[in-house]
């Protein structure tokens, strides 16, 4: 099974694509053999969540969470997640059979996650390769890291408008999310990706202020 394990949709400040465009997207990935799912990982909120329900393809609910350390994703939830402080994040994570993922956290120009050798023993996973990485050898170092400290790796497009789905994925031996989750908490996953085009990023910053519109 292969996922892209962090996608955001219009309901993230400098998202784009509304969840409809995004199933098109999807559908069509899996079509072509390409994908098979996705994570809605929208910043700080789940809103999207609604709109990826009963669908023909596997959806991982997940939220991208800013903390004052850095960006964790959490995958698997239930709930929104209200903590803002990095452990008591993980606590509610993980209060909800959930994992949790440090995001692209050596991209300097996203400020990575500070010293995350502290949260090591406390965090599920590390993105291993996220395809809108800005700091060169960025997911290298972050592979590097899951390696020294014994992490299961995962990859993500990051996608903040369509085009963007499925640039990277996290693949494992699975037939459902539940043995993927498995999968995922073993460390039986490989991680496979392609840098997204850059002139895409500024693109979707530029969504903040509605110079690009936004409508389906």
């Amino acid at each position: 099974m292969r996922l892209d394990l962090h996608v955001h949709t219009w309901y993230s400040k400098d998202g784009v694509s509304p969840p409809k465009k995004i199933i098109k997207a999807v559908t069509k990935k899996r079509e072509k053999g390409l994908l098979d799912g996705i994570a809605i990982t929208d910043h700080d909120m789940t809103k999207a969540w609604k709109d990826f329900r009963n669908l023909g393809f596997p959806v991982v609910f997940g939220e991208e969470i800013k903390t004052p350390r850095g960006e964790i994703l959490g995958l698997f939830l239930n709930e929104e997640i209200t903590s803002r402080e990095p452990m008591e994040v993980l606590d509610e994570i993980h209060s909800q059979d959930g994992l949790a993922v440090f995001a692209h956290p050596f991209d300097k120009y996203r400020k990575g996650f500070r010293k995350p050798e502290e949260f090591a023993k406390r965090i599920d996973g590390v993105e291993a390769f996220n395809s809108r990485m800005r700091t060169p050898g960025g997911n290298e170092k972050a592979r590097r890291f899951a390696g020294a400290h014994n992490l299961p790796i995962t990859g993500g497009s990051d996608a903040h408008i369509r085009w963007e789905i499925g640039n990277a994925f996290t693949e494992a031996k699975a037939d459902n999310l539940e043995s993927f989750k498995k999968a995922l908490k073993r460390g039986k996953t490989h991680v496979f990706g392609r840098n997204s085009i850059w002139v895409l990023i500024p693109v979707t910053k530029l969504s903040k202020w509605r110079i690009i519109g936004r409508a389906p």
